[in-house]
């Protein structure tokens, strides 16, 4: 329980009616939870207005509502408090609420398109080989030390964020890594947490959809470095090409990681195999567990934003040798018939060209590649014939399949995926709708020496089907088929 004077502290208020001295017992943004003694915050929201949802706050007991513009009718029971962006508001209620958690611990926010999971993951991971105790906040699965929470979003909502936070607090917890989406930027589900540093991975095309341009996407990604304090780090892929671009406002210290050219840390890949590369770091070499161009950008960021938090560079090194994959990526099964599937949650067309580069640069030319693809139904329509044609540009085989069609015709998406296709990458096409088959399908046609890329969900364990979900893990799947025909 909080004062309403207490809880507006941090805001930049432009007017209040009513008394802000009152108990606060409850603070949230959905109406449907609010009871009496509850801090209301009317969120205009990506399909619904928060504000249409006043009047039903205040029936319900709503102490005080936080709003862009007052009602037509106001409640003499209820404080309102006038800003604005309520947005903005949310994440330093939620902040000031769950007691400012982000304050007390060192956290490290991970932004780009490809490569967040893997890069906020190792960074929790290696808190943890350092000797302390850590959470993770990722598309994956959060984490409060080692206490798994299932997750439905890349970032939560700023509420759950910070209870999340909290949690980690209350656990003893000193560092904490989280996945900073686009959506969560855009939407200033971030607003009032404190980080104690930044990491940019890179920037292709996603979620156009909701960004509706590149540079839209570009800037929500910018905005999370903006806010950072000048106490802070903020680390960029120098390879990429909007990575000096992410630095520009930063009042953050500015450093940067590299494959290609000189930078404060340097990744060089000496040698790779499917199971592992031998990767050097500022001049170390270090044995790893990761295969990949994509995975030594990732792996450089590791060692970066671990230098750059004061740990000890010879313990990194070490520790950085015991790292393990994230579920889902680059994830390898080896068939006793030997031919290797390889699932991965590549499901933008640059993270697709990433994992069969990997591919191709450990088996050669020689070698065969089969990749089972698909795309995502109401998403970024755009993005699937570049997928596909990707796909076909880099595999000797390509079986088009399902995804999460969501609420689309699995068969609609598929021919917008065979758009990319020309004549000649057509006849080494197939088009298998049920993704288990398609993947049967793959595993027969491979031939000792092959290698099958399951690439679009990874770790997710469903396919969502007409707003439903079923249990579907291609992790599962591939295992299944290997053992059927050992």
């Amino acid at each position: 329980m909080k004062t309403l004077n207490e809880l507006l502290s941090p805001l930049d208020i432009e007017q209040i009616v009513g008394d802000d001295h009152k108990e606060i017992t409850h603070v949230t943004s959905d109406s449907r939870n609010v009871e009496p003694g509850t801090l209301f915050i009317a969120v205009p929201g990506v399909s619904v207005d928060g504000h249409k949802f006043i009047p039903m706050a205040e029936e319900k007991g709503a102490s005080a509502i936080v709003c862009e513009h007052l009602p037509e009718t106001l409640s003499p029971l209820v404080t309102y408090i006038v800003v604005s962006s309520s947005a903005i508001a949310l994440g330093y209620l939620a902040s000031q609420w769950w007691d400012n958690p982000s304050r007390k611990l060192k956290l490290v926010g991970v932004t780009g398109t490809n490569g967040k999971t893997t890069t906020a993951t190792l960074i929790y991971e290696m808190a943890r080989l350092m000797g302390h105790k850590a959470g993770l906040l990722s598309t994956v699965c959060n984490y409060v030390e080692t206490t798994p929470y299932p997750t439905d979003h890349t970032t939560p909502d700023p509420l759950t964020l910070n209870e999340m936070l909290h949690r980690m607090v209350e656990a003893g917890c000193e560092y904490a890594a989280m996945e900073v989406s686009s959506h969560a930027a855009a939407q200033h589900r971030i607003a009032g947490l404190h980080f104690v540093g930044g990491v940019f991975t890179n920037l292709t095309r996603d979620h156009l959809d909701y960004h509706k341009t590149f540079e839209a996407y570009l800037e929500a990604k910018k905005s999370f470095f903006d806010m950072l304090p000048r106490s802070a780090f903020a680390l960029t892929n120098d390879d990429d090409k909007v990575g000096e671009v992410m630095l520009q406002n930063t009042l953050a210290g500015r450093y940067t990681y590299s494959l290609r050219s000189e930078a404060d840390f340097r990744g060089k890949i000496v040698e790779q195999r499917l199971d592992g590369t031998l990767l050097s770091l500022n001049g170390c070499e270090v044995e790893t567990l990761f295969t990949g161009k994509f995975n030594a950008y990732n792996l450089t960021a590791v060692y970066g934003a671990s230098i750059l938090l004061g740990w000890e560079k010879e313990e990194v090194l070490r520790n950085i040798s015991r790292l393990v994959p994230v579920a889902g990526r680059f994830q390898a099964f080896h068939s006793p018939k030997g031919f290797t599937a390889i699932v991965d949650y590549a499901h933008t067309p640059d993270a697709v060209v990433n994992v069969l580069n990997a591919i191709r640069e450990v088996i050669g030319k020689e070698g065969e590649i089969i990749t089972v693809v698909g795309a995502g139904g109401n998403r970024d329509k755009g993005k699937r014939p570049i997928m596909a044609r990707e796909a076909a540009a880099r595999s000797e085989r390509v079986i088009l399949t399902s995804d999460n069609p969501r609420f689309e015709e699995p068969e609609d998406i598929l021919a917008d995926m065979e758009t990319g296709l020309n004549a000649e990458a057509r006849t080494r096409t197939l088009h298998i709708t049920d993704r288990r088959q398609a993947i049967k399908t793959a595993c027969a046609l491979a031939k000792p020496g092959t290698v099958i890329l399951i690439a679009g969900k990874g770790h997710e364990d469903y396919q969502e089907i007409k707003g439903v979900k079923h249990h579907f893990d291609d992790r599962e799947v591939v295992m299944e088929i290997i053992k059927e025909n050992v």
